[in-house]
């Protein structure tokens, strides 16, 4: 394990959709058909099933530098400390709750906010957060051990991910956008917008895994430009005019030379076992994932919406790998 040279922090957001109360507050809030589109408000983006466990899990396994986890919720909590008493009695990482109002103080009239896009957004706004930090949804974990430098490298920051084309990517929206009434907004449309923003003719394309930002970088930058982190932070819920505020920061970081760009092949394993209509897709991928040496990082996307059956076998195999009883 490298020697950490820099404090680095983890910052995870968290939600429970299935809490009645903010259940409620989606639909107070929400406008006529937000809550059936999954892109936008649908419940598969805020449903959880314990999955904050194993991130949390996988970090105290294979991060254990790490100097302090913050999970950012809207009035909740996950209560985690039976877990950790349970699986890992001697954790010294410090674990905190960050509510909404916290990272929106001074921007309480875009609360509440059920827009993952704007919350990534003001993750920075953390009291006491480091400048180099990890941010994971919930859904994210480690596969295997990491080093600070898995990451970061003196004033290099470092990707896994794939040099897109602006261009193509603007191109590939207007095929999928083709005679639709509802126009989808994807993983990849965030990132076209930030290389709008900046002027960029390309983007970096990274998976569902952890990512690197700088929290000194972020303070700078919306310093000097308040009218874009003011756009997108006034959503509630996902627009097609947001951005991805990691993608401002590679683009800037590649412009000034401290961005190391890896291939993400082979590093992550994602399982979104909602699209499985043939059956058989969990053991699959589970089977795909344990011959891999490469990989490190891993996103179960959606578990909520598969089979009791295949998310038994998703907590059997990362209990496993994670040695810990849930």
């Amino acid at each position: 394990m490298s020697e950490v040279k820099m404090p680095i922090d983890v910052v995870i957001s968290w939600v429970d959709g299935e809490d009645p109360v903010h259940k409620a507050k989606r639909r107070s809030y929400s406008k006529a058909g937000e809550l059936k589109k999954d892109d936008v408000a649908g419940a598969a983006r805020y449903r959880s099933t314990g999955e904050i466990f194993y991130c949390i899990a996988s970090i105290l396994r294979f991060a254990p530098w790490v100097n302090k986890i913050y999970i950012v919720t809207d009035a909740q909590n996950p209560h985690v400390e039976e877990f950790l008493q349970r699986n890992f009695p001697d954790n010294r990482i410090p674990i905190e709750i960050v509510d909404h109002k916290v990272i929106f103080r001074g921007y309480e009239q875009y609360l509440p906010t059920f827009n993952s896009l704007a919350i990534c957004t003001m993750l920075w706004r953390i009291p006491g957060l480091s400048d180099r930090f990890l941010y994971f949804n919930d859904d994210v974990f480690l596969t295997a051990p990491a080093t600070a430098d898995t990451w970061f490298e003196g004033e290099d920051t470092i990707i896994y991910a794939d040099r897109f084309p602006a261009g193509w990517a603007q191109f590939l929206r207007w095929c999928k956008h083709l005679g639709r009434k509802h126009k989808k907004f994807g993983h990849k449309d965030p990132m076209l917008n930030s290389a709008g923003i900046l002027k960029s003719g390309h983007f970096y394309l990274f998976p569902h895994a952890p990512v690197p930002m700088r929290r000194d970088w972020y303070e700078k930058f919306y310093a000097d430009h308040p009218d874009i982190l003011d756009h997108n932070i006034r959503h509630r819920f996902r627009d097609p005019s947001q951005y991805s505020a990691p993608t401002l920061f590679y683009v800037s970081a590649h412009r000034s030379g401290n961005l190391v760009v890896r291939s993400p092949k082979n590093t992550t394993l994602f399982l979104k076992p909602s699209v499985d209509k043939a059956g058989g897709y969990m053991a699959r991928k589970l089977s795909e994932a344990d011959s891999n040496k490469e990989m490190i990082f891993g996103c179960v996307n959606s578990l909520g919406e598969t089979t009791i059956e295949e998310q038994q076998m998703f907590h059997q195999w990362i209990s496993k790998l994670l040695d810990i009883q849930i």
